[in-house]
């Protein structure tokens, strides 16, 4: 009966040492979690600053290629408009020579 009872207390004294290691194990494990959920949050905030930041570039540069198109029609109305000036005096020209 003492023996069975020294048995008992060996097999108790394992298994709350192994219980113990276990929760070393796993307090070093939430540690280490911890740690990893912070640096991906701030990851993740820095991700998102950034994309709040080219979402903002990319608003800017629609704006100036808007404004550039519009600036490019302009110019190639005034354009075309000179160049049927040009053509006029020219034919006028001609035909001034053409008269004399």
């Amino acid at each position: 009966m003492q023996r069975d009872a020294n048995r008992q207390i060996s097999e108790y004294k394992f298994k709350l040492s192994k219980a113990e290691q276990d929760i070393t194990t796993l307090e070093q494990s939430i540690s280490r979690l911890e740690g990893q959920v912070l640096r991906y949050r701030t990851a993740a905030e820095n991700a998102e600053k950034v994309e709040d930041e080219l979402k903002a570039e990319k608003r800017k540069l629609q704006r100036e290629l808007r404004t550039a198109l519009d600036k490019i029609e302009e110019v190639e109305m005034t354009n075309s408009h000179l160049a049927k000036r040009l053509e006029k005096m020219k034919a006028n020209r001609t035909a001034l020579l053409a008269q004399q």
